[in-house]
């Protein structure tokens, strides 16, 4: 009988830690920083669609850097984000590289897909990428498709 309980106490805390562990995995805490040594780049985005703060930044599905900010523009009516990017790439991205915001797995979590160009120039501390596409965002796509639905029947 008493065996029965500690098995049950037991399985009972591997569940937990389980569940704190995804938790923290889905989250992102332990992915805070991509180096101690960074720099930052900006870009600018019509719609960033839940891209938020801490989300990553890759290369070929290779986390180099982290969103550190999202901002608005209210001038312009854009939103301005903020990467910081791993000091290894600070002379090794063109000045015509790309920032697309993507969407990650399952959940649906927004990330930042940089694709290189191949520009002579490269990127320096502070300079902002002109080459972006927005978030897909599907309420807009089904927003779209009823408006134009609605149109045709009349």
């Amino acid at each position: 009988m008493r065996t029965i309980e500690i098995s049950v106490g037991a399985f009972m805390l591997a569940g937990a830690l389980a569940l704190v562990f995804l938790a923290v995995r889905v989250s992102g805490i332990n992915q805070m920083g991509v180096s101690a040594e960074s720099f930052t780049l900006k870009a600018r985005f019509e719609d960033v669609a839940g891209l938020t703060t801490r989300a990553k930044v890759s290369i070929a599905g290779v986390r180099v850097g982290r969103v550190t900010s999202v901002d608005v523009d209210p001038d312009y009516g854009q939103a301005i984000v903020t990467m910081a990017i791993d000091q290894r790439l600070a002379s090794k991205l063109p000045t015509d590289t790309g920032a697309k915001i993507l969407t990650e797995g399952i959940l649906g979590g927004k990330y930042i897909g940089l694709s290189l160009g191949g520009a002579d120039e490269t990127l320096k501390e502070g300079d902002e990428i002109t080459d972006t596409q927005s978030a897909f965002v599907l309420e807009n796509l089904i927003g779209d498709l009823v408006t134009r639905m609605g149109g045709d029947s009349k």
